[in-house]
């Protein structure tokens, strides 16, 4: 069962602004990337569903999290049908991205008050994703699309909420053409985990990137 209402977790993305995304089939790895996230402010993290039995190191983040990392908020991503969120949802995802629109992922979200973020790659997909209830739509593939289609759905739909995930970098000149054109926040994956810095275990380097990135997005929405 999720541990926060929709309106605490869309409240946290919208302030913080950006929204890790990390995948490790090793349980202890992802959780010193959780942490090291933590402690550089990231207060929303999003697992990806992406290797066998990723709902059971999901299943251990979440409870680590609950114990150990108070304010944090778990959710799941890389999710394309309904069945798969439900069994999230039990795990206790606060949240569900997936990188297409799924209307069936939606009932299943709505009904237990959980977040979905469909994947959009048009102004109409994003209209559906509204009209399924989708408060937050996630803009993907973000570096094939480019900040010019985020300024262009604003413009005739301005009261739209988007997550720009894929090819983001925590650098001041790509964080701010993207908020610059309207994102509400980012998703940030392998930019923010390079691989040599996870295969050396310099965790302090990953706290960092996130102090670094929050910070600048910070400056870049005042």
């Amino acid at each position: 069962m999720a541990k926060y209402s929709k309106l605490e977790v869309l409240s946290t993305i919208r302030e913080t602004g950006m929204v890790p995304v990390f995948y490790h089939k090793d349980p202890q790895t992802a959780k010193q990337v959780v942490k090291a996230c933590y402690e550089g402010g990231v207060r929303v993290f999003e697992f990806a569903n992406r290797g066998d039995f990723a709902q059971e190191v999901f299943g251990e983040l979440v409870k680590y999290a609950t114990a150990e990392l108070p304010g944090m908020i778990m959710g799941i991503g890389t999710v394309v049908d309904a069945p798969t969120a439900a069994l999230y949802i039990q795990l206790g995802a606060n949240f569900v991205v997936g990188p297409v629109f799924n209307p069936d992922i939606a009932p299943v979200c709505n009904r237990r008050l959980i977040p979905y973020c469909a994947g959009c790659g048009s102004v109409s997909e994003v209209g559906a994703a509204q009209e399924a209830g989708c408060d937050l739509c996630k803009v993907f593939p973000g570096d094939v699309l480019g900040p010019a289609f985020v300024k262009a759905l604003k413009a005739p739909m301005p009261w739209s909420q988007i997550m720009v995930t894929g090819g983001v970098k925590p650098e001041k000149e790509n964080l701010e053409a993207w908020f610059k054109a309207g994102a509400t926040c980012v998703g940030m994956g392998s930019n923010l985990f390079p691989k040599e810095v996870l295969a050396a275990g310099d965790w302090g380097k990953i706290t960092d990137l996130c102090r670094q990135a929050l910070e600048t997005i910070k400056q870049i929405k005042k």
